[in-house]
């Protein structure tokens, strides 16, 4: 299994459409942060918008076929880059999501709005290994496959938003998750891979490492071991992995570690020295050092804490007055906003 295969069998993800919007000129979305354990995005189907740099740099401009996650999570800020007093929006329900318009003139925005959701704590894994801003482009007419793949899934997406059809909103979660999936795909194969996870899996040289630590993590993987199997020297993979990654070899092979042992604990019975030895720690008492280390609990708290209390951790509650999530979309506008939170 590849390494982003077996990742997203560690960590599910479920994707949710909240909004399409449609805006012209002026519009402002001022949106964030979500629930800990959610990553926003946003798909550009028409039109243009700029993303204010929450930490003051230069804007981003997004075109459209651009497709922009914030992994961060932060407050952010997108509006049409003119500077005058934002038209008011008014949301509407329809059958399968809600949809959130404007008066403006000139060229419109054409935007769906959603997010990702991770079970906690792998929320933090994925957090720590993608970059804050992640852009990729659904371009389809550039040769390129994947990209092909993504527009076409984007081409989908906004099928499904036209018309409340049987299963829309079904459909819709779906193709979420899998832009998700795509996305990450995409980013690994593009030259400029963001710093992470992406730069280090999408690099030729590094890609067998990652491949290898995901594939059977429970190996006693040491660095010259790692080193023979991208076919260079022990320096240059360390050097390699702070650069690319930000964090040492062993670093990524103890979160793999960690994250299997919480699955495990959570879903199976076995104790708690198998499945330290199913990790590949040979000492119960390494294990639970570990483990306390990097979850702040011990391996039977965190066990005790997954017991089933019949809650869905994917599960929000709904809006007042609705039955689905709409990222308070039925909550009005704030003041001087075109519309409230995308």
């Amino acid at each position: 299994m590849d390494w982003l295969s077996r990742l997203f069998e560690m960590m599910p993800v479920r994707g949710r459409l909240d909004l399409r919007c449609s805006y012209g000129a002026p519009w402002r979305i001022d949106q964030g942060p979500g629930d800990a354990n959610e990553i926003p995005y946003h798909a550009v189907i028409g039109g243009s918008a700029v993303l204010e740099d929450p930490a003051g740099g230069k804007p981003l401009r997004l075109e459209t076929g651009d497709i922009l996650l914030l992994p961060g999570n932060p407050r952010h800020v997108m509006h049409d880059g003119g500077g005058a007093r934002p038209k008011p929006a008014r949301n509407r329900q329809e059958l399968n999501l809600v949809i959130s318009e404007n008066a403006g003139k000139g060229e419109r925005l054409d935007l769906l709005c959603g997010h990702f959701t991770i079970a906690p704590p792998h929320d933090r894994l994925v957090r720590s290994y993608l970059p804050p801003r992640l852009v990729v482009h659904a371009g389809g007419n550039d040769g390129v496959e994947n990209s092909t793949q993504l527009a076409g899934l984007v081409a989908l997406m906004r099928g499904e938003t036209a018309d409340d059809r049987l299963g829309g909103r079904a459909m819709l979660n779906a193709l979420s998750t899998a832009m998700f999936a795509l996305v990450l795909r995409l980013a690994s194969e593009a030259e400029d891979a963001p710093r992470g996870l992406l730069a280090l899996a999408g690099h030729p040289r590094l890609a067998p490492a990652v491949a290898a630590m995901f594939a059977d993590p429970a190996r006693a993987w040491s660095l010259p071991d790692l080193a023979n199997l991208c076919n260079m020297s022990r320096a240059t993979l360390a050097r390699q992995f702070q650069e690319k990654l930000g964090r040492s070899a062993s670093d990524l092979l103890t979160d793999i570690r960690m994250t299997m042992a919480a699955n495990e604990l959570r879903k199976s019975s076995l104790s708690t020295g198998a499945v330290a030895e199913a990790v590949g720690y040979q000492s119960e008492a390494a294990f639970q050092r570990a483990f306390k280390s990097h979850m702040g609990v011990t391996p039977a708290q965190w066990r005790k804490l997954q017991e089933p209390t019949g809650r869905d951790v994917f599960a929000k509650p709904p809006a007042a007055g609705d039955s689905t999530k709409t990222s308070d979309a039925s909550r009005p506008a704030k003041s001087g906003d075109a519309t409230s939170p995308a």
